[in-house]
């Protein structure tokens, strides 16, 4: 028994934004071992365009070479009708994705920037996928820049409208993601209360990046408003990818081993077997060539758990 569901991102998002080609026996070892430390939801890949996003060149590769493990759900993102078809055809061969993801940008400057599409074009791309979908997935609707970028505010009406469109058309899971770590504690209460409240039926994902170091602390802010799916990744990775760049500075994920240590330590239950958390934490450097953002990789995860108030 959980208390919270957490994907494991490191092998979709965390990817997206390296240089240097991940080979697919390591993705493969990664994905194999997120679903063996007691990840439910894992991201696999993407079928992004490889021009766009080289590090997906092997997508196909990817999901036949990954053992499917019970009660673990593999999602692959999809950007455009081309790529629904991918996964189409993967799910024919028997290696398809349990999960699909489409993306909507409550803002016409950052879709533009992001798809090279207005938001209204973007909209009915997204209604022609999910219609090709015809059901065979789960799918996953990710509000990107939900909380604004640099450039530019979001209202939190339009991420609710575009919840509700979503909900719309048949779309039960709905990621709000803080793409450009903008957002705080008290913004993220807002959103998820007004969804919650507005959209009783849908499951919210919280997909928070941490790039002005708030990730966790909104994390909290989405926990105590009722949600219980989180997206993280190990060692905080990811971002733009990495020839599409949406802003500067840090842009990871909230780092998997430092929610997981949270959660675990206030008495919330991830099922994540905590033995083997700092092993693949450093894992996954090992796989990138370098030291990443997890703090509790250096400094241990934390010995004592807080009796859980409720």
């Amino acid at each position: 028994m959980t208390d919270v569901v957490l994907c494991e991102c490191f092998a979709r998002d965390g990817l997206q934004h390296e240089t240097e080609f991940v080979p697919t026996p390591t993705k493969r070892a990664l994905i194999e071992r997120f679903a063996a430390l007691g990840f439910p939801r894992i991201e696999a890949t993407s079928f992004a365009h490889p021009g766009n996003v080289p590090q997906f060149t092997d997508a196909d590769e990817v999901l036949r070479a990954i053992p499917r493990r019970p009660g673990v759900r593999y999602k692959a993102t999809c950007v455009n009708l081309r790529s629904v078809d991918r996964a189409l055809a993967a799910s024919q061969a028997g290696h398809g994705p349990d999960e699909v993801s489409v993306i909507l940008v409550p803002s016409d400057l950052m879709s533009q920037r992001a798809f090279n599409r207005t938001r209204a074009v973007q909209h009915d791309l997204i209604k022609s996928m999910i219609d090709r979908f015809e059901g065979r997935f789960a799918i996953i609707g990710t509000i990107s820049f939900a909380f604004g970028s640099p450039p530019e505010a979001v209202d939190a009406r339009a991420v609710i409208d575009d919840a509700l469109w979503l909900r719309k058309h048949g779309v039960k899971y709905l990621a709000i993601a803080d793409t450009a770590g903008l957002g705080t504690p008290r913004s993220v209460a807002t959103i998820f209360k007004t969804l919650r409240a507005e959209l009783p039926d849908a499951i919210p994902i919280a997909h928070f990046h941490d790039t002005r170091g708030l990730g966790l602390a909104n994390c909290l802010a989405a926990y105590d408003e009722g949600v219980r799916h989180f997206d993280c990744a190990f060692g905080g990775a990811g971002g733009s990818p990495a020839k599409i760049s949406y802003f500067e500075g840090y842009t990871g994920n909230v780092c998997t081993e430092d929610l997981v240590n949270l959660f675990e330590s206030i008495g919330v239950a991830t099922g994540i077997d905590l033995s083997r958390l700092i092993e693949t934490a450093r894992l996954c450097e090992e796989s990138l060539g370098r030291e990443l953002h997890g703090r509790v990789t250096r400094s241990g995860l934390s010995r004592h758990r807080e009796e859980r108030v409720t």
